[in-house]
């Protein structure tokens, strides 16, 4: 493996070295000049920084070089000798042209006085205050605005706030109401993500996002993983000379507290850049759950307190080098490390058939130490200056252990201790090549391969005559591996400037193998299979344009699902994977339709998806028992399966109004259909369910420039052939106030205002009933302070920036 890394690293660096070497041959046919002048603003007389100059060679159909002014207003740049249109650009400023320039020497063009333009003013505020759309054929990109609920806070906040996208009180992330959603960072698997994705989404800060792409029907350059869609996490990264960052300091109650902050320092070719970030909190939860077993009549109640501590650092370190106008390469490690303590006290009393009242009290004590480490090298060639002509290549090599040590003990001097230790390995290569095809078509080819390893080793000890004795019939170890080695072609055009289409097909071929170690089970799965998409779009008028998209996509199972090794919280109510669950299928259909009216945004897609050997949760008696108080309990275990089909059907509707600069409002309503059938172990499991979501964002400025901000969010109730989940409830508050000039912020949020954010459920079985109520986090206050250096809060975006995916095929 590490020779495959180091043949990689050598690759890159060649080819680098190759085309540097190529540039400075270049350099020494074409003369350079170096062009220098000055930017103010006309009314106030006071240098502008970051203003930008452009050089447009007629001749060339392109923009040749640029450049930024300093803190002073002054620009120094050196432009190959020639006949330029140079233009002098400011956001929200009117812009300056100085028409066929003739550059032959070294020279002063003077200073520049630009005005406001009072228009392009109302833009700017507009796009700084809110989160703007984006629409393409295969996405929808939502470019982070200025969201004060999630101040101080996590991605998994950020995601909550999107709309098609929703996450529980467990930080499950789900789109559309389907949790089978693949996460991905700046297009890719990442190590910021890790093993336990919930929970790495919970350590990343909410400041880092630059922007989220919402993919419900991918294109074929994308994993077929995921039957729900794709959200990709586009994180900040400045591109702007010399040095830049911002800072976040957080505190609230429940204890918590954090700080994290980005820096980026460019200087001639090279951009360097890092994001960190450092986290502790406490996250106390509670749940309850009545079971009532209809045989013999026993009663059970049991109560548990979390009590967690979540603390860890995360960090992005790289570097990004220029090596000529149109090629460049990146690397970047990722360092994240946390450390977790949880202790859950489980209280449990009932009556037996005959009435006599019984107890339990069991107390779980857990460490769990998470570290992964991330490599990556990314290789980005443009020809001829066409962006939309390129070749990149990509190398992924990741690491990540997760050490838990649990310590369980009960009355009646029971203890037992488990401990469970995964490493895991994943290797991603990655190329795409892109070429124009005509002035409106465009072909794309490429390969990924994903190499995953995934080893787990599980022990339990119980207590005995003043030793912890080994059980041998629980403890094993489980390897597995997964490669999958991906191939894909599509086309897209663009047909009168009315039609668009994106065309695309894509191989995976998938070999699974699951080796039991310890006690001999293996399994070997391959399977190949083709996965067609079809994305095309109608724009009836500049503001209202139709969708259609058709997708094949596989869900496969993760490591939570099949993990044969069962939890031990509770000693009635068990969770345990299945390693022999195979992968579910699903074909879906998305049509959409947006109509822009003036300062009202309307944006509506009708869906259905049919999806065979689909994952359910069941609960079942496993047959087993455990001695309460004198008294036989049966155990309850909760496990993945595949069942036989489900259709979802569903409608979403997004309205966007801005009636003035002071008043912003949003919400998203989606609701879906969702019908499973199918029989297990002589079970029969056919259910229909409808249900919806509806989610309100209100944003207004109060007097002395204060933005408040009020989140509504209701999960309506859900139900499958044995168990049903009421209606769920929340609310959050924000207060922001900007301060030294717009160079920091000091944001105030309230998270889950009426302490409602709980999931109730009951379960129904031949066997038994149950209830239960489940809060992960109570509410929370939260104080955070940003402060900013050479950045400006509404600073415009660059060209070219982190993630900004420019060869995709835009569809309006």
């Amino acid at each position: 493996m590490y020779k495959i890394i180091l043949t990689i690293l050598f690759i890159g660096l060649f080819i680098s070295t190759s085309i540097a070497q190529q540039r400075q041959g270049q350099r020494g046919v074409q003369r350079e000049v170096t062009i220098t002048g000055k930017v103010i603003d006309k009314e106030t007389k006071q240098p502008l920084e970051y203003a930008t100059i452009a050089f447009f060679s007629k001749r060339q159909n392109k923009i040749v070089t640029g450049g930024i002014t300093d803190i002073k207003g002054n620009f120094s740049i050196p432009v190959p000798a020639g006949m330029y249109d140079v233009t002098i650009e400011y956001l929200s400023f009117k812009t300056q042209t100085i028409p066929n320039k003739r550059l032959t020497k070294n020279e002063n063009i003077g200073a520049f006085s630009l005005e406001i333009d009072a228009e392009a003013l109302e833009a700017v505020e507009v796009i700084a205050e809110r989160t703007t759309v984006e629409l393409k054929l295969d996405k929808k990109i939502y470019n982070v605005g200025k969201d004060l609920t999630v101040r101080g806070g996590t991605v998994s906040d950020v995601l909550d706030n999107v709309p098609s996208v929703s996450v529980d009180v467990e930080g499950n992330v789900a789109l559309r109401g389907n949790d089978n959603v693949r996460i991905l960072i700046n297009g890719k698997p990442s190590g910021l993500v890790g093993l336990n994705s919930t929970e790495a989404l919970r350590q990343l800060p909410a400041e880092a996002i630059e922007k989220v792409e919402i993919i419900t029907s991918p294109s074929a350059r994308y994993d077929a993983e995921g039957t729900a869609g794709i959200i990709n996490i586009i994180l900040r990264r400045s591109k702007l000379q010399g040095l830049n960052g911002a800072i976040t300091v957080n505190g609230g109650y429940p204890l918590n507290a954090g700080i994290s902050g980005n820096i980026n320092y460019r200087t001639g070719d090279f951009n360097f850049f890092n994001t960190t970030s450092y986290r502790y909190r406490k996250v106390p939860g509670q749940s309850s759950t009545e079971t009532k077993f209809l045989n013999s009549g026993t009663s059970l109640n049991e109560f548990r307190d979390f009590d967690r501590i979540r603390k860890g650092y995360t960090t992005n370190l790289g570097v990004e080098w220029y090596i000529n106008d149109t090629a460049s390469l990146t690397t970047s490690v990722v360092l994240r490390d946390s450390d977790n303590e949880s202790n859950t006290t489980n209280e449990s009393f009932g009556f037996d058939p005959s009435g006599n009242p019984f107890d339990l009290l069991r107390m779980e004590d857990e460490l769990e130490d998470d570290k992964t480490i991330q490599y990556s090298i990314n290789f980005d060639k443009q020809f001829n200056g066409d962006s939309e002509h390129r070749f990149t290549f990509d190398f992924q090599f990741e690491n990540s252990k997760e050490d838990e040590n649990g310590l369980v003990t009960q009355n009646a001097g029971f203890a037992e201790r488990a401990v469970t230790l995964e490493n895991q390995d994943r290797i991603l290569l990655q190329t795409d090549f892109v070429k124009p095809v005509g002035e409106n078509s465009q072909f794309e080819v490429g390969y990924r391969g994903n190499f995953n390893e995934l080893d787990t080793d599980y022990a339990l000890e119980f207590y005995k005559d003043g030793n912890y004795v080994l059980d041998t019939l629980v403890s094993n170890n489980l390897i597995y591996k997964e490669h999958i080695n991906a191939f894909y072609s599509q086309f897209g055009s663009k047909i009168k400037e009315k039609f668009s289409f994106l065309l695309g097909l894509r191989l995976e071929s998938t070999r699974i193998t699951i080796d039991q170690a310890t006690n001999g089970d293996f399994e070997r799965k391959n399977y190949t299979e083709l996965f067609p998409t079809v994305n095309l779009g109608y724009e009836i008028s500049e503001d209202q344009n139709i969708t259609l998209g058709y997708n094949r996509r596989i869900r496969r199972p993760r490591s939570y699902f099949i993990n044969p090794f069962p939890s031990r919280s509770s000693a009635t109510n068990i969770f345990q994977g299945n390693p022999n669950i195979d992968p579910s299928f699903s074909n879906g259909v998305d049509l959409g339709y947006l109509n822009k009216l003036g300062k009202l945004t309307l944006n509506s897609s009708i869906y259905f998806q049919h999806a065979t050997d689909v994952f359910t949760f069941i609960s079942e008696d496993t047959g087993d028992t455990v001695l309460i108080g004198g008294t036989e309990i049966p155990i309850i275990r909760r496990s993945p399966i595949n069942l036989a089909t489900n259709d979802r059907f569903g409608f979403e509707f997004t309205v966007t109004y801005r009636p003035s600069r002071k008043w912003n409002f949003n919400g998203n309503f989606n609701l879906f259909q969702s019908e499973t059938k199918g029989d297990y172990d002589g079970i029969n499991y056919d259910a229909k369910n409808v249900s919806w979501f509806i989610r309100f964002n209100n944003k207004f400025t109060l007097p002395g420039e204060i933005d408040w901000q009020t989140r509504l969010f209701y999960r309506g109730p859900r139900e499958t052939a044995i168990s049903k989940s009421k209606g769920m409830f929340s609310t959050d508050l924000a207060f922001s106030k900007d301060l030294f000039k717009d160079n920091a912020s000091l944001a105030f949020n309230i998270s889950d205002v009426f302490n409602t954010r709980k999931r109730s459920s009951e379960t129904t079985t031949e066997t038994f009933y149950s209830e239960s109520e489940f809060q992960w986090r109570k509410r929370s206050f939260n104080l955070s302070f940003t402060y900013r250096f050479n950045q400006k809060k509404n600073q415009r975006r660059q060209r070219g920036q982190n993630g900004d995916d420019d060869q995709d095929f835009e569809g309006s």
